[in-house]
């Protein structure tokens, strides 16, 4: 049966639907990036409180600024803005829901105008994001703003037509601040340390080249608070929208998946209010940083810690690599002996229960957590979710050989060839660059330590990492990645 407002009440038993209908909902959020994450997320939390009657004018309207967007847009406008919720886990009789808390999806590439009049609606009170770590335009090296972008500069040159994030942002705040309309909040989902901090600073930079007075009342007038998010949302598959089929009798173009885990911190600094997401489980907090360092450095960090060994070893799964016992331990010593010492107390949170939690949820084999949807864009993930790990290390004079062979790893994996020879593509914008660094072995090290746009200067410039770093290159290479953790795990 296929999904959408007039099948829905022929739908029922093991699927949960919406206790609200479509013409309930008044849109009060506008959020750019509708991909798996905010739709098993952020879209999430809103429905639950949907469903309690509450929430109701805070629909969401879906933003995508990328061609690639259209493909959502499509499936979701094909069948109402409706989608399924298929949470996969080792629970027996796990929730499906379907959602209904998105109601439109606007495509900048259709119509500038109408996504800038759909921003500058009174009615828009948040704006959030997920457009990947990547997509703030700051340079990790020296995080500053990247104005000299094709698409910031032609934004620059024609703000009434932008493309990127900001121009649409700013072009509508303008058009805000010169109607005596407020300020909206400025919301960033993403995987970021201080994502709120880094929003406002790519919003400020692109405003003051822009326009300077313009700046100054964004400076004033939005709020950008900070957050933590954290659910594991593997991409889904043919195979999902099939069992989905078979199991359930819906046809959905494009479900969500998810393991059960679900967890939301954040800043309460909204300028023009906000859901009472409070009543559904998000925690509010003042200081959202001990949460982000916590779960940045131990789920994002142990994340690439396995990925790129995994895809070297021949997993293709993070499941597969978890049931490795090497893989198991070395997860586990990284997270206890170079991140642990790292991290302030946590409010609330006990750090071994935690590192539990992240050990079972890695190991979820229901969710079938892709290695390729960890291991892409790489280039951005590591200065987020390593480099400054390492960097302690590095300050500290810890042991430095864990660290130094997630990033013999990262480089053995950009050559494309996994140990048994198989060849695979590497999913990064910056692949091309990145594969150069290791095109000629015996410029690797110097290449690839000296990316300072990745790792700072800091490695490059020590000897004792460039040594650990060679020596586990060397290892990986002679004698393969179950070897050599054995090795360290072992010294």
């Amino acid at each position: 049966m296929k999904l959408n407002r007039q099948q829905l009440s022929r739908l029922g038993g093991a699927v949960a639907l919406p206790a609200y209908t479509p013409d309930m909902i008044r849109t009060g959020i506008a959020h750019i990036g509708v991909g798996g994450f905010h739709r098993a997320h952020q879209a999430v939390y809103t429905d639950a409180l949907m469903n309690q009657g509450l929430a109701l004018d805070w629909g969401i309207c879906g933003v995508g600024v990328r061609s690639e967007d259209r493909t959502m847009r499509d499936a979701l406008a094909g069948q109402d803005y409706l989608y399924t919720l298929v949470e996969l886990g080792d629970e027996p009789n796990l929730p499906i829901r379907v959602i209904g808390a998105i109601n439109d999806m606007l495509l900048a590439e259709e119509s500038p105008q109408a996504l800038i009049d759909k921003l500058a609606d009174p009615a828009i009170r948040i704006v959030s994001l997920t457009i990947t770590e990547g997509g703030y335009c700051i340079d990790d090296s020296s995080g500053e703003f990247l104005a000299e972008l094709p698409a910031i500069q032609h934004d620059l040159r024609h703000p009434d037509a932008p493309r990127s994030v900001f121009g649409f942002l700013c072009a509508a705040l303008a058009r805000r601040r010169a109607a005596g309309i407020p300020a909206f909040t400025l919301m960033s989902c993403d995987n970021l340390p201080h994502n709120g901090a880094v929003t406002r600073k790519a919003l400020l930079a692109f405003a003051h080249l822009a326009d300077q007075e313009l700046a100054s009342w964004i400076d004033q007038h939005v709020s950008f608070p900070n957050a933590m998010v954290d659910r594991i949302t593997p991409m889904t598959s043919a195979a999902h929208r099939q069992q989905l089929a078979a199991q359930h009798g819906v046809e959905d173009a494009w479900p969500v998946v998810c393991e059960p885990f679900v967890q939301w911190v954040l800043e309460d600094k909204f300028v023009s209010g906000r859901p009472a997401w409070e009543e559904v489980g998000v925690q509010f907090t003042d200081d959202v940083t001990p949460y982000e360092e916590m779960k940045i450095k131990l789920l994002n960090g142990s994340h690439l810690a396995l990925t790129y060994l995994g895809f070297l070893k021949g997993y293709r799964f993070v499941h597969e690599t978890m049931n490795d016992p090497l893989m198991r331990q070395y997860v586990r010593s990284f997270m206890d002996l170079d991140v642990t010492p790292q991290l302030a107390p946590v409010p609330g949170i006990d750090l071994t229960t935690y590192k539990d939690t992240l050990i079972e949820r890695f190991s979820n084999q229901a969710i079938a957590d892709q290695l390729e949807r960890v291991c892409s864009d790489g280039s951005s993930k590591f200065p987020k979710f390593i480099v400054p790990t390492l960097h302690r290390l590095l300050a500290d004079g810890k042991p430095l050989d864990r660290v130094a062979l997630v990033v013999a790893a990262w480089a053995l994996y950009l050559k494309g060839e996994d140990e048994s020879g198989a060849r695979y593509r590497i999913p990064d914008p910056r692949a091309e660059h990145c594969q150069a660094l290791v095109a000629d072995d015996a410029q690797l090290t110097a290449r690839v330590l000296g990316e300072e746009a990745i790792f700072g200067s800091a490695p490059g410039r020590s000897l004792e990492f460039v040594a650990a770093f060679e020596r586990c290159l060397t290892s990986l290479r002679e004698r393969g990645v179950s070897q050599t953790l054995h090795n360290l795990l072992h010294a």
